[in-house]
């Protein structure tokens, strides 16, 4: 019988082991941009070939970031989904004198890459 609940109780801190992991990973996706759609926004934020955010934006685990723009912080703050996604889309509109591209209207990101990036700034 002793042996029966020391197994028991291997067997369940084992069970207790595995739930914290999985809690665990969970928990460093959100933190880490929340959903898939905002870690694939990160890599295209992050790709000198695409999104290229870290050329002018300080990004909290971005390296090298530049300074021209603002640092990409208290997003949620700052912007609504769909004001961030016209800004990324064509900064223009609201500055005519922006040095940010119209990553949207030049075609520089697609529509769902446009999204995904908003996805991974706006978690920011």
């Amino acid at each position: 019988m002793k042996n029966e609940i020391q197994n028991l109780f291997k067997v369940g801190g084992l069970l207790a082991i595995m739930v914290a992991a999985t809690a665990f990973s969970s928990t460093s996706v959100l933190a880490a941009g929340g959903t898939s759609a905002a870690a694939e926004g990160k890599k295209i934020a992050f790709s000198r070939k695409k999104g290229n955010c870290l050329a002018c934006h300080m990004i909290e685990d971005g390296v090298l970031p530049g300074n021209m723009g603002p640092p990409l912080v208290a997003m949620k703050s700052r912007f609504t989904k769909e004001k961030l996604r016209a800004q990324i889309w064509d900064a223009t509109v609201a500055n005519n004198e922006t040095a940010m591209p119209p990553f949207g209207r030049h075609k520089i990101l697609s529509s769902a890459e446009l999204d995904k990036v908003v996805e991974y700034i706006w978690g920011l």
